[in-house]
């Protein structure tokens, strides 16, 4: 049945109906284009050959409420940089756990197994000397990390009664990677004294910190190296 435009009587002033009855509805939203179905004024699907967004944003979910876990969820071109068109292929399936996506360099995209989730050994340098507040924080120990070894190197002897330090956690554990015993730090400059924990890997993270002890400290400085890594 032809269309009539005294079928249209009535939907302009506020949407435009394409179909009646049922048909969807063109509304104006704000300046902004709106697609609603024909019953309870809600959001109605599109379906088109190809879209094209002249803007930089797609942006899901876009009536988000804002709280809990019902947000946006926002995906947008880089705004600078870009030396050429860029198209990204989707892979076939869902690819397996632990996998992750790679390129072939031309955009095609795929599942990989990672060769490897093991990090290689990082040593962490934190320079202690007299008057420092202790415990001094030196760096927080990632999950599942193992400590391999704690380095002291007296740069400064010190000077004062009895001088101790430890290298561990605040609180809990001061001592867990290096004790009072494990040093002199009246030693030589240039002396080291270096520890392997052989401590299984902790399954939280850590908070490293090295911990000064005696009285009437007048003069030392030492490097504390701390070197860690994350089993595969």
């Amino acid at each position: 049945m032809a269309l009539l435009w005294s079928d249209l009587i009535g939907t302009v002033s506020g949407y435009l109906r394409l179909g009646l009855g049922t048909g969807v509805r063109l509304a104006n939203s704000s300046g902004a284009l709106s697609v609603r179905n024909a019953v309870g004024n809600a959001d109605a699907a599109i379906t088109a050959s190809q879209v094209n967004v002249s803007g930089d944003v797609l942006v899901l979910n876009s009536d988000a409420a804002g709280s809990g876990a019902d947000r946006t969820f926002t995906i947008q071109r880089a705004v600078s940089g870009m030396g050429a068109a860029v198209t990204l292929t989707l892979p076939v399936d869902d690819g397996s756990p632990n996998q992750v996506l790679t390129t072939d360099g031309s955009g095609v995209l795929s599942w990989t197994s990672s060769s490897s989730t093991a990090s290689s050994k990082t040593v962490d340098t934190t320079t202690i000397a007299f008057g420092d507040a202790s415990p001094v924080s030196a760096f927080t120990l990632p999950a599942n990390a193992v400590v391999d070894e704690v380095e002291i190197i007296v740069d400064t002897p010190f000077v004062g009664t009895a001088p101790t330090m430890t290298v561990g956690i605040t609180g809990s554990a001061p001592a867990k990677y290096h004790g009072t015993t494990d040093n002199d730090l009246t030693a030589a400059a240039g002396t080291s004294f270096t520890t392997h924990p052989s401590i299984e890997a902790a399954v939280t993270t850590e908070a490293i910190a090295v911990a000064i002890g005696g009285t009437d400290l007048t003069v030392g400085s030492v490097r504390v190296l701390v070197t860690y890594s994350v089993p595969a």
